[in-house]
């Protein structure tokens, strides 16, 4: 999964999160998604307390999702999470694996835009606190990816 940042979580899949045949119910991938997103903005420094202090929203305009094989109840998965654009808005992707053999079960990617808690309006450029957040970042990220 290519992207500027990344990290995961495991998720053991519970009992209420499956239907009466045992298999994830689809709308439970979101909240996967979600645990996984909030790890991500907390890796840059800017979970959503942060973005609220900031003066910023940063509601999901899009969602696409792919559900490609199902998971079932106990099945332990691996939520993966890439942040592949930031600039005018925050793209994240998404891949759900089977822990033991790596088989994908989902994909998707979620899009969030800033929003200006006093104004409610919708700005066009990633506002400079998130740049500012990222912008230390890009230097480790740029230096890791010439060592590899």
């Amino acid at each position: 999964m290519k992207g500027i940042l990344f990290t995961e979580l495991e998720v053991e899949i519970p009992f209420h999160d499956v239907d009466s045949m045992g298999i994830t119910w689809h709308g439970n991938y979101l909240r996967y998604f979600e645990l996984v997103r909030c790890k991500l903005l907390d890796k840059i420094g800017y979970g959503y307390r942060a973005m609220q202090d900031s003066g910023f929203s940063w509601p999901i305009v899009d969602v696409q999702i792919k559900y490609v094989q199902s998971s079932t109840f106990e099945q332990t998965v691996i939520v993966k999470a890439a942040l592949v654009e930031w600039e005018n808005r925050l793209k994240i992707n998404y891949q759900v694996v089977d822990a033991q053999t790596g088989k994908r079960i989902t994909k998707g990617h979620t899009i969030q835009a800033a929003v200006d808690m006093q104004t409610q309006e919708l700005c066009f450029v990633t506002p400079e606190v998130f740049q500012q957040k990222i912008a230390h970042l890009l230097p480790q990220l740029s230096s890791n990816e010439q060592s590899e």
